[in-house]
């Protein structure tokens, strides 16, 4: 039986890697051995990104309810606090949608984590 090589197959194999490395700075995008090593690092960073992402987004939104609370004169942990008291069941997310677009419904939603909280502030 003759031995088979690999031919079609390892140059579709090659195509595939070296289309991924498409754009990529120097050999990482022209050759073999650099392009799959490049590829698979980019992998990796792209798993890891995407988790980053929601640490980030997560970030952002704790930061602008905190300067939001700030403005209406109450701490963001306070905040919070009140909100879990309260039973204010909406997301940082939501919240910090809503007080960037539309105050008057974050000026309400204060003033009942605020009432909710403010037994635990006197005593």
């Amino acid at each position: 039986m003759p031995r088979v090589r690999k031919g079609a197959a390892r140059h579709q194999a090659k195509k595939r890697i070296l289309k991924a490395a498409k754009g990529y700075r120097g050999a990482g995008g022209r050759l073999y051995r650099q392009a799959k090593e490049a590829v698979v690092r980019a992998a990796v960073n792209a798993r890891v990104d995407r988790k980053r992402r929601k640490r980030d987004f997560r970030g952002l939104w704790i930061i602008r309810l905190s300067a939001a609370c700030r403005q209406r004169g109450i701490r963001y942990s306070e905040f919070i606090n009140g909100c879990k008291k309260a039973n204010i069941g909406l997301n940082r997310k939501m919240m910090s949608e809503i007080a960037v677009t539309d105050p008057k419904d974050f000026d309400a939603i204060v003033e009942t984590a605020m009432a909710a909280e403010t037994p635990a502030r006197s005593s």
